[in-house]
């Protein structure tokens, strides 16, 4: 006789319900941008498809001054992006899924963490990724472009409407990472306590690279962006030690977060007063003009330099009500292990006390018993003797 399988045990979820939607979302997906590649097979769908996945918005200049003359293809933003971040958007669900599958899954089972720890263990991983990957991605296009031995490229020759391929597709990348955080909430079964802080900080990197985008500060926001990465790459592998329980890994990890963090909130707030005070201010093309992208005027530099300061500021009060918890968090150990100390001491003192009281009344009664019968020999005149005659006397 067979065993028998437990009811509902293999039954599969019904088709377009929740739970079936969230166990193959990933191959759903996939399944979509896959048929937009398909598309660029055919001649009537390639226009559309193309739309999608390539980017929009390029013309080409020809430089003469060279032999043979070259070709440059330069890219700027416009409406079509959204397609573009939509088809991104898909990828970027995709690898999401992968990497969880296949990396922090098997991570996981190793560590056997709990269900809260589980949770902020995958987020930390999945950003850890993408930073370093930002990072990387980033730093290779201010070398290139040569933004540190020439700081003065980030406002000079603003609009900076032009863009390099890689420019305009890491941009692209960013916007469509930080929309797919959203539909991850659904995917993942993100608790509704953990909602709130995932929410607020997609919404401001959409808000701030959206801006940055838009208004053709692609360079400033480039530099910014890759400091500020760093320091959370940092912060999320530290985090990752933690759960971990690499404790003294972690602490190192976290210490020196601490420190590069407010060097990066110094340097990210000079950067924008160099730029949005120092110079953009002395340009002299201030003007409002949408046809050149030229968004150069002083209530838009005023505004930005104030959103950039204030984020900051914001970051620092978190950072500082982090670091207070922590302490305060590590003298209440320190005072809980005192106690237990304390209280170890006091219950060892207890039972030395006892021990030390049950063996002086151990000792008292057996002195007691030995000395009874002498005692009593005593009393009755001791034991008679005879002298060697054997007479009495």
């Amino acid at each position: 006789m067979g065993m028998r399988r437990k009811v509902g045990s293999t039954k599969s979820p019904s088709v377009f319900s929740h739970e079936f939607v969230i166990q193959n979302h990933a191959d759903i997906v996939s399944c979509v941008a896959m048929f937009m590649v398909v598309g660029l097979m055919f001649q009537v769908t390639q226009q559309t498809a193309s739309l999608f996945i390539t980017m929009q918005h390029n013309h080409t200049e020809v430089f003469n001054d060279t032999e043979p003359p070259t070709e440059v293809t330069y890219y700027t933003n416009g409406r079509k992006d959204f397609c573009s971040v939509f088809f991104y958007l898909l990828i970027a669900i995709v690898l999401h899924a992968v990497v969880q599958e296949y990396i922090l899954d098997k991570v996981n089972r190793r560590l056997h963490l709990s269900k809260v720890k589980h949770s902020k263990f995958n987020e930390s991983g999945q950003l850890v990724i993408f930073y370093v990957a930002s990072v990387i991605w980033g730093s290779n296009i201010i070398f290139e472009e040569n933004y540190i031995t020439n700081i003065a490229q980030l406002w000079e020759g603003y609009p900076h409407s032009d863009m390099l391929f890689q420019t305009k597709f890491f941009y692209i990348c960013q916007l469509a990472y930080w929309v797919h955080c959203f539909p991850e909430l659904y995917f993942q079964k993100v608790k509704k306590d953990e909602m709130p802080a995932r929410v607020q900080y997609a919404s401001l990197y959409l808000v701030f690279i959206g801006a940055t985008y838009a208004l053709n500060l692609t360079r400033v926001g480039l530099c910014c962006m890759v400091i500020h990465y760093f320091m959370e790459a940092l912060f999320h592998v530290s985090r990752m030690l933690y759960y971990s329980e690499k404790m003294d890994f972690a602490k190192t990890g976290f210490s020196i977060w601490a420190v590069l963090f407010v060097i990066a909130r110094f340097l990210t707030v000079t950067l924008a007063v160099l730029t949005f005070w120092f110079g953009l201010g002395r340009a002299e093309n201030q003007i409002f003009d949408m046809a050149t992208g030229n968004f150069n005027t002083f209530l838009i530099r005023i505004n930005c330099l104030a959103a950039i300061s204030l984020l900051q500021v914001w970051m620092m009060w978190n950072f500082l009500n982090f670091q207070l918890r922590r302490y305060r968090e590590a003298t209440a150990a320190k005072q809980k292990a005192k106690q237990r100390q304390k209280e170890r001491r006091e219950a060892k003192l207890q039972a030395a006390k006892k021990r030390g009281s049950e063996a002086s009344s151990d000792e008292g009664g057996d002195t007691d018993v030995s000395l009874t019968p002498r005692a009593n020999k005593a009393e009755n005149g001791g034991p008679r003797t005879r002298n060697r005659g054997g007479k009495k006397h």
